[in-house]
Parts: C-alpha cells; sequence; structure tokens
C-alpha cells in the first residue's frame, strides 16, 4: 500500500503544480475520503476503548496501563519541546528576518482554550451532542467509564454488552479496512489541491523563511529518528526501523492529510496488523494519543514563540522560556488533531509570556508544509508509544 501512496503523492505534486486547472475537478474525491476517516473516528475510537478495556477485566490494570500511556506522552511531548528550544536558542532564526512576511491573521481565531476550560471539557454534558460534534476527549472519557464500569457489573450482563463491543468494534474495522483501500486515491486529490494551491509563491516563501523552517525541520527530525527510536528500543526492546517500515502507510496518510485524528483509523490497522500490539492496548492508547500526544505540535509551538520573539526584538529570559516550555506542553494536549490546530494553540502561548499575537501572521505563509510534517511525527510518536507499552506489559510483538 505504501508503494502506491509515494506514487500518488508523486503524481500528486505533478498534477498540482504542471495541471493547476485539472485539479478542481477531481480534488472532490480527497473531501470525500477525509469525509469517510472522520466518518468512522468517533464509532471506531469508542467502540475499540470499550472492547479494550472490558477484556482488560478493568481495575488494577487498567489504571496501569493508563498510568503508563499519560507518563509515556508528557515525557515524549517534553524532549521535543526541549529539543525545539536549544536549536531555536543556537540557531536563532528570528534574528534579522523579514517582516514583510506577515499575512492577516483575521480569520483565525486567536482565544486559546485555558486549563480550566480543556478539564471542563473532558466530562460531556451530553455525550451524543459531544460525538455529534466530533469531540474526541469527551468521547475518550465516556468509552473510559462505560468499558471500567462494564467490567464491574454482574458476570450475564457483563458477557452481553462485552460480546455487543466487541462485535460492533469488529464491524468498525471492517468497514476502516474498506475506506483504507482509496487511501492512494485520497492523496492523490489532497496533495494536488495543496501545491496547485501554493505553486506560484512556495519557492519564494520558502528561502525568505528558510531558517525557521530549518529549525522546526531539524528539531522534528531530531525527536522522530533518534528520541523516539532510542525509547522504542531501551524502553520497549522493540526494533524501531522495522516498526517504522510497519507504519508507512498511516504516515503517509498524516503527512498528506495533516490530521492525526483522520489517520488514527489506518494508524491502529498498522499497529495492531502490521507491528502486531493486543487490540486492549492500542485501542487505550492511540485514541488517547491522537488526542493529547502532539510532539511535533508541541515542539512547532515552542519554536514558533520563540521565533516570534527573536523577530520582534524581545528578550526572553530563562524564566520566560519555561513558562513557554510548560504552557507549550499543556497547550499541545488541548490541541485538536485537526489541520492549522497547533497555530490557534500558540496563541496561549504568546499570550503566557506578553508577545504579540500579530506575530503569527509571520508564520502563516509556511504553516502547511510543517503542519504535515508536524502532524506525521505526532502519529509517529503515537504508534512508538504503543509499541513501547505493549512491550512493558509482556506482550509478544512482530517488531
Amino acid at each position: 500500500m505504501h508503494w502506491q501512496i509515494l506514487i500518488a503523492l508523486v503524481l500528486a505534486v505533478l498534477a498540482g503544480y504542471f495541471l493547476p486547472v485539472s485539479v478542481p475537478y477531481f480534488y472532490w474525491i480527497g473531501e470525500l475520503f477525509l469525509n469517510a476517516l472522520k466518518m468512522i473516528v468517533i464509532p471506531l475510537i469508542f467502540s475499540s476503548i470499550v472492547s479494550g478495556i472490558t477484556s482488560m477485566g478493568g481495575g488494577r490494570s487498567f489504571g496501569r496501563l493508563g498510568l503508563k500511556t499519560i507518563s509515556y506522552y508528557m515525557v515524549t511531548s517534553l524532549f521535543a519541546i526541549l529539543t525545539g528550544l536549544v536549536l531555536v536558542n543556537l540557531i536563532q532564526p528570528g534574528v534579522g528576518a523579514d517582516l514583510g512576511l506577515s499575512r492577516s491573521v483575521d480569520g483565525l481565531k486567536l482565544e486559546g482554550l485555558s486549563f480550566k476550560e480543556i478539564i471542563l471539557g473532558i466530562v460531556p454534558s451530553n455525550v451524543f451532542q459531544a460525538m455529534a460534534e466530533g469531540q474526541v476527549l469527551p468521547v475518550i472519557f465516556f468509552a473510559m467509564l462505560l468499558g471500567y464500569f462494564i467490567s464491574r457489573i454482574g458476570e450475564q450482563s457483563k458477557k452481553t454488552l462485552t460480546r455487543f463491543f466487541d462485535a460492533f468494534f469488529d464491524v468498525m474495522m471492517k468497514i476502516t479496512m474498506f475506506i483504507i483501500k482509496f487511501t492512494p486515491l485520497g492523496i492523490f486529490a489532497i496533495v494536488a489541491h495543496e501545491v496547485s494551491n501554493n505553486s506560484e509563491n512556495l519557492l519564494q516563501v520558502a528561502g525568505s523563511m528558510g531558517m525557521y523552517m530549518v529549525v522546526v525541520v531539524a528539531g522534528l527530525l531530531i525527536h522522530a529518528t533518534i528520541t523516539l527510536p532510542l525509547l522504542t528500543r531501551l524502553a520497549g526492546r522493540a526494533n524501531p526501523l522495522k516498526h517504522f517500515k510497519n507504519m508507512l502507510t498511516p504516515l503517509l496518510t498524516a503527512f498528506s492529510t495533516s490530521s492525526s485524528s483522520a489517520t488514527l483509523p489506518l494508524t491502529m490497522d498498522a499497529v495492531e496488523n502490521n507491528s502486531g500490539v493486543p487490540n486492549k492496548i492500542s485501542s487505550f492508547t492511540l485514541p488517547l494519543g491522537a488526542t493529547i500526544n502532539m510532539d511535533g505540535t508541541a515542539l512547532y509551538e515552542c519554536v514558533a514563540a520563540m521565533f516570534i520573539a527573536q523577530v520582534y526584538g524581545i528578550d526572553i529570559g530563562f524564566g520566560q522560556q519555561m513558562i513557554v516550555v510548560i504552557t507549550a506542553l499543556l497547550a499541545s494536549i488541548g490541541a485538536a488533531g485537526i489541520p492549522m490546530a497547533g497555530l490557534v494553540m500558540i496563541t496561549i502561548i504568546l499570550s503566557a509570556v506578553n508577545l504579540p499575537l500579530e506575530g503569527i501572521g509571520l508564520i502563516l505563509a509556511v504553516d502547511r508544509i510543517l503542519d504535515m510534517l508536524r502532524t506525521s511525527v505526532n502519529v509517529w510518536s503515537d504508534s512508538c508509544g504503543s509499541v513501547i507499552i505493549a512491550k512493558t506489559e509482556g506482550e509478544e510483538l512482530k517488531v
């Protein structure tokens, strides 16, 4: 499948650059593919978490798994942020940067969620409304509660509900496998559309914002090719290269769609069927990771905030840099798994250290390509976490 996706990417770039007038005629295929992925995200998350927790039996094993998962996500996000912070201080891409690239941010919502609002948003007042609106965190919370208490009720009722959710999850995976078959077509249409929209000014913008892009890309590469593989090898005792090969299809899809949530069905399929992670672990770690584990986004937010400070000539001391680190960590948890979500969350960091919100306009020009890269890192980190946690639980994997 991943070879088909690579071919689709190459053809999409060629079509978008040389035949931009043809793109509107087939872009609807990409929209249809994204809609299909988004359609199954909520029912897949809900059924997989309930099924996974009931198979664990709830109680102590569920609590242990939750603690390991949250710990992994916090540690890797912190590593990513510190990597970005070191690079942006060493290279200083904002010093002497051209302010002429600033774009209007009128269409961007400039209020991020506060920490209190994130916590309150976890518990839904109406779970069906949360499902209808695609709010992943409340759905995860309700599914965890439901799965845990199914394991605490009478044997007959527990058996009935467990079988129901197992069957529901099996059906959702069948639908997922059907949609996955159309991945190359969907990616071709999406990428061709993006290339045709940005082909005229892409090289000019990339040249002007080169150093900023270099810092972000270098940070993402260090985290993706050194930090995460080392953790997978040392903490998980797994083969990171073999796991990477197993993850090529979801990683290429994440790069093309810039959405870790839309990529979730493909990630779950690859982690379970290719790397051998049991469903009871992947069904808990991956949906949660697609919602709160944003290593690439956290790194990007930190670098972007420091870059804006450097452009405006504002000196950020050690204390304020630590505020940037902590805020980036919390903001990445609240970032949705959708395109440009990280851009919105930067407003929280800028406000925390009194930087001008208008600075977002400086980085808007190159955000799309960086969004594609950081989303791929987010998904890669989720999958590594699933492998590491499965190994620490004593599971036998294929990597």
